[in-house]
This record gives structure tokens, sequence and C-alpha cells, in this order.
């Protein structure tokens, strides 16, 4: 299910939509850290589709609120190719990045994959607020859609990404915590 906001349904107080000629869809993930981790978060997702398709492509932004990560540091931050949390994470798959030429490798074509995010920085209590908008992928259907036949999942990394290409490692490394991404009714 698609949660959308028409602009014959909204009032005065969300006049933005209704300027931006626009419907609303919405997504969540809930990050969960590993057994041993007290990581936490939240991550929202927001497409702003315009309704009239010829205008502008649509863009997705992500807010998230991490806590429990080591104070000070800086993790890779990315959207993963299939909607599966387990235990290690690596059910998780590759990063997003769909198409005939796409390449899943987290070390291979970065920082070019359609799921690369900038890395989340943790302040001296280990919490990370975060805010992007990316044209790289959308919530609604079509060839960017993270919500394909085996959905999405963000990853956060150990490591800070270096934005390397053919370094191991080098896009984060291991993965501290998952969350699914869910649209919203």
């Amino acid at each position: 299910m698609v949660a959308t906001v028409s602009c014959d349904q909204i009032g005065d107080s969300q006049s933005t939509a209704e300027a931006d000629n626009t419907e609303q869809i919405v997504a969540v993930a809930e990050i969960k850290g590993a057994s041993d981790s007290n990581l936490s978060g939240t991550i929202t997702l927001t497409e702003n589709q315009p309704l009239d398709t010829s205008e502008i492509l649509p863009t997705v932004e992500v807010k998230a609120e991490v806590s429990g990560l080591p104070p000070n540091t800086k993790h890779g931050f990315h959207i993963h190719q299939t909607a599966k949390c387990e235990p290690d994470f690596g059910a998780a798959g590759g990063h997003f990045d769909p198409g005939p030429y796409g390449e899943t490798n987290p070390d291979a074509n970065h920082p070019f994959h359609m799921g690369d995010l900038p890395n989340l920085v943790a302040d001296a209590q280990g919490n990370a607020v975060f805010t992007h908008r990316t044209s790289r992928v959308t919530l609604s259907s079509g060839p960017l859609s993270l919500f394909d036949e085996d959905g999405s999942a963000f990853i956060v990394h150990i490591d800070e990404d270096q934005g390397t290409t053919g370094v191991q490692g080098g896009a984060g490394g291991g993965r501290l915590g998952c969350g699914i991404i869910e649209k919203q009714a």
C-alpha cells in the first residue's frame, strides 16, 4: 500500500504539496543492531511524486536518527538490494544498483551505486542525525523503485565509507545494523 496525499485531500496547513502539485509517498525503516549492540534508529523516506510526470523527476528525502553508535565516528550508510535482515545482516545482499549494468558488489563501482548515501556521523553521545535528498531511487514504481520484487533495506556499516572503488572494505566493511524499508499506509 502507498501512502499518498493528493492536492484535494490536504488542508491549508500543507499548502506546500498543493503548490508543488505532488502526491507524497512515505516509507520507514526501523534500524536494529546486532545482538551485542545498542544500535537502533528510524529512517523515514519521503517522495514528492509530481502529478504530471512530464514536469520533473521525483526525489526522495532520507531522514535518519540513529543512536548507539560508537562516539565521534563515521559509518557507511547504504540502501541494499534485498529486504532481509538476518542475524549477520548478510541477507540484505549488496548495494542497491538495478539496471542492465548494475553492480551490487559494495567495493566495485563505488560511490556510484544507486543506493550509496553519505556517511552517518555520530556525535560524542553516539547519535547521528542525517538528512539527504536523492534522485537515485524512488518509492514509486519504475526501474529505480526500492519496492521491486525483493524489496530493499538500509545497512549501517562498522566503518566509514571511503568513497573509493576496488578497495576491499572501502564501502564501510562489516555490517553494524539493518532495517527493512516498508511503505506506510
